[in-house]
């Protein structure tokens, strides 16, 4: 390739300025590591030792991050790199705000994958199997009555913010309701990862097959075991479960996006990673084009037949094991996708050609999804 001055000049400044600052090519995002005698201590772990590539070969403490989880985990290359969140949605923004905005970082040309389990609409897929969303909505942003005193004609307790009953739209608008990333660079996501053979458990068939007695669980009980399902996620702080609070942010989530987005997964973090990214982008320290938003489903969002919301809750989760198994066996196959092909197409992006941001449509564009532009 020929430089031209200008372009060298510019390339020189940018080393000069960048410094000793990691520039990964993907930045890889986990929420949590539990204390447990599980197999598996969590989502980050599944990234450590691993054959493909060692991301603790360089850990570079950044001012800001989690108390728990104070360093990035880079290669030695520094072409990826690992960072655990924290669990929530107040760990989730402030640990991404910190990274975005730390002079160790320069991320103008980063990937972000968002890696971590959720639970799962059995409507929609099964335990172990890998989504990757277009849109996370923010469903805890709502009124909410306690469920043994809504009105008879209320379908839930749940309904949005400055309205009179559920189903309306809400009239009090945070910003942070609908995030959609970038639905080209999903597919190539997901087809990547459709290469990795996802890990399953006897455990896991067992559980879809008792979910398959109901038959709107269809989805639960794929003969074939996990796999890549285009979806969409729900995010809420408040770790709920059952029945009838899906089918509530079920509803919420279409109402939401104008039936767009089709909710499989629930988890308490990625709308708040979004924003924190989005706020980012805005100020041109990150490419809101290059977010990857991948779940694994550890657990079902709802009681299968014969239990109670509690025994659904409170009970085993076989596909606890399968689901991280399968964040780094679907996920790996998208970061090498990304680094082995970053001269050939990555490093100059993916082109959206859908709307990519929030509902005021701070990135510029109009959001193709009910609330429409900021007037």
């Amino acid at each position: 390739m020929k430089w031209s001055f200008p372009s060298l000049l510019l390339s020189l400044l940018l080393s000069v300025v960048r410094g000793h600052r990691i520039a990964p090519k993907v930045m890889i995002l986990s929420m949590l590591t539990l204390a447990s005698g599980r197999k598996f201590d969590g989502e980050a772990d599944v990234w450590y030792n691993i054959p493909e590539f060692d991301v603790l070969t360089r850990n570079i403490t950044i001012p800001g991050l989690s108390p728990l989880f104070p360093q990035v985990h880079c290669t030695k290359d520094g072409d990826i790199c690992q960072l655990t969140l924290g669990e929530g949605e107040i760990n989730a923004a402030s640990s991404v705000a910190a990274l975005v905005h730390s002079k160790d970082t320069s991320l103008e040309e980063t990937y972000f994958l968002i890696a971590a389990i959720a639970g799962v609409n059995p409507k929609i897929a099964t335990i172990g199997s890998v989504t990757f969303a277009q849109y996370a909505v923010q469903v805890g942003l709502q009124y909410e009555i306690d469920a043994r005193q809504i009105p008879a004609n209320f379908s839930t307790g749940y309904f949005g913010q400055g309205s009179t009953a559920p189903g309306q739209f809400p009239v009090f608008i945070y910003g942070t309701e609908v995030f959609e990333v970038n639905d080209s660079l999903r597919k190539l996501a997901a087809n990547a990862a459709k290469a990795a053979k996802l890990n399953d458990t006897a455990d896991a068939q067992q559980m879809r097959a008792q979910y398959a007695q109901n038959p709107d669980f269809a989805a639960a009980n794929n003969v074939s075991g996990p796999s890549i399902v285009l979806c969409d996620t729900a995010t809420s702080d408040t770790f709920w479960d059952g029945d009838l609070l899906g089918d509530s942010f079920d509803n919420t989530t279409k109402l939401w996006t104008n039936g767009s987005a089709t909710y499989c997964t629930t988890q308490q973090e990625d709308s708040a990673t979004l924003n924190a990214l989005m706020r980012g982008a805005m100020t041109k320290l990150v490419d809101f084009s290059r977010v990857i938003v991948m779940r694994s489903a550890s657990d079902w969002d709802r009681q299968g037949p014969g239990m109670t919301v509690v025994d659904q809750l409170l009970g085993p989760t076989p596909g606890f094991n399968p689901a991280l198994l399968n964040l780094h066996l679907a996920g790996v196959k998208v970061v090498e996708m990304i680094v082995n092909g970053w001269d050939d197409q990555f490093s100059r992006g993916v082109n959206a050609t859908n709307y990519i941001g929030d509902i005021f449509g701070s990135l510029g564009g109009v959001p193709d999804f009910s609330f429409g532009p900021a007037s």
